[in-house]
């Protein structure tokens, strides 16, 4: 039988959890304290990281391709991204984090991975069609946002826009944290951008090795990269890692992923179990990947997590 195992709205145990790993996040949205983008803005640090990050698309190393392709003059790498933004669509959203809900999600266009069973695959393969639209006219829109905890920047993947998106931030004058919701294969250069804009880094953290990296999401060099920036993000903001569930990826993705957690950055994120997979795209041509999760397989992560003394939801 499938199992869906939905995000917690809030039970006691947990919101003692969320208050103690993002504090920060709650005493922004209490008004005692800035986001950090507003107070980069205020240093003009903000200035100095647009003019940098559009710079690095002349040669593209946003993320860990490092594809270097020239996006001003119309060149293309492995995101099919030039020099425009291009949204899929944004909304208040109320399918995240008890604590993040309801969030203001802007979904971009495009990612840097081929997850053969994404859930977005319309969007992150490119099948539907894009919107094109200025950065002063997405600013325009968040700053109308009202009664949402957060601007969730997400897709796809936000990292291969980053410059459009810090543009973006520079016209922005709400005090709402920003969220950074990322499959996390952003390069140092990237995330040296990031610092001290985002508020809570909330990552995607897939598979505990290279190989089923390559082999689900035609990607290389997973877990190195992956695992280096989850360092860097702990160092500097507020980190919630989610790790989706894979039917028969328990020993070689959720053990080691777990564990590495455990022994690095125990103390400073917390994990969300997610057991809602669900084939998708093309999830039929991947043989352990084509049911729901179990019951069993579920039970058997969050004992693990229990085992390694891990601070989580579910």
């Amino acid at each position: 039988m499938p199992v869906f195992v939905e995000f917690s709205r809030g039970k006691r145990g947990e919101e003692e959890l969320a208050r103690k790993f993002f504090p920060r996040y709650f005493r922004i949205l209490e008004k005692n304290e800035e986001a950090k983008f507003k107070l980069a803005k205020k240093k003009g640090e903000l200035k100095k990281k647009i003019k940098k990050a559009f710079s690095m698309l002349k040669s593209c190393e946003l993320c860990e391709w490092k594809c270097k392709v020239n996006r001003l003059k119309g060149e293309k790498g492995v995101c099919m991204l030039t020099n425009k933004m291009l949204l899929s669509s944004y909304f208040e959203h109320r399918g995240e984090e008890f604590f993040l809900v309801p969030s203001f999600t802007i979904f971009f266009w495009s990612c840097n991975f081929s997850c053969q069973y994404c859930q977005n695959w319309a969007i992150s393969q490119r099948i539907e069609k894009p919107k094109i639209m200025s950065e002063q006219r997405l600013a325009k829109v968040i700053n109308s946002v009202e009664g949402c905890k957060n601007i969730n920047f997400v897709g796809g993947e936000p990292t291969i826009q980053l410059p459009f998106i810090l543009k973006t931030l520079n016209s922005v004058n709400t005090n709402l944290p920003i969220i950074w919701n990322s499959n996390f294969y952003m390069s140092e250069k990237s995330i040296e951008l990031l610092k001290g804009i985002v508020d809570v880094y909330l990552s995607d953290f897939k598979y505990g090795n290279d190989r089923c990296a390559e082999r689900l999401s035609k990607v290389k060099n997973y877990f190195p990269v992956v695992s280096r920036n989850h360092l860097l993000a702990a160092a500097d903001s507020e980190l919630l890692i989610r790790h989706l569930l894979l039917p028969g990826h328990f020993e070689c993705c959720t053990k080691p992923i777990f564990e590495w957690i455990a022994e690095n950055i125990k103390d400073k994120a917390l994990v969300n179990i997610m057991g809602q997979y669900r084939p998708e795209y093309k999830a039929a041509e991947y043989p352990e990947l084509n049911r729901f999760i179990s019951e069993e397989e579920v039970n058997e992560a969050i004992d693990y997590a229990k085992k390694l003394n891990l601070n989580f939801i579910t």
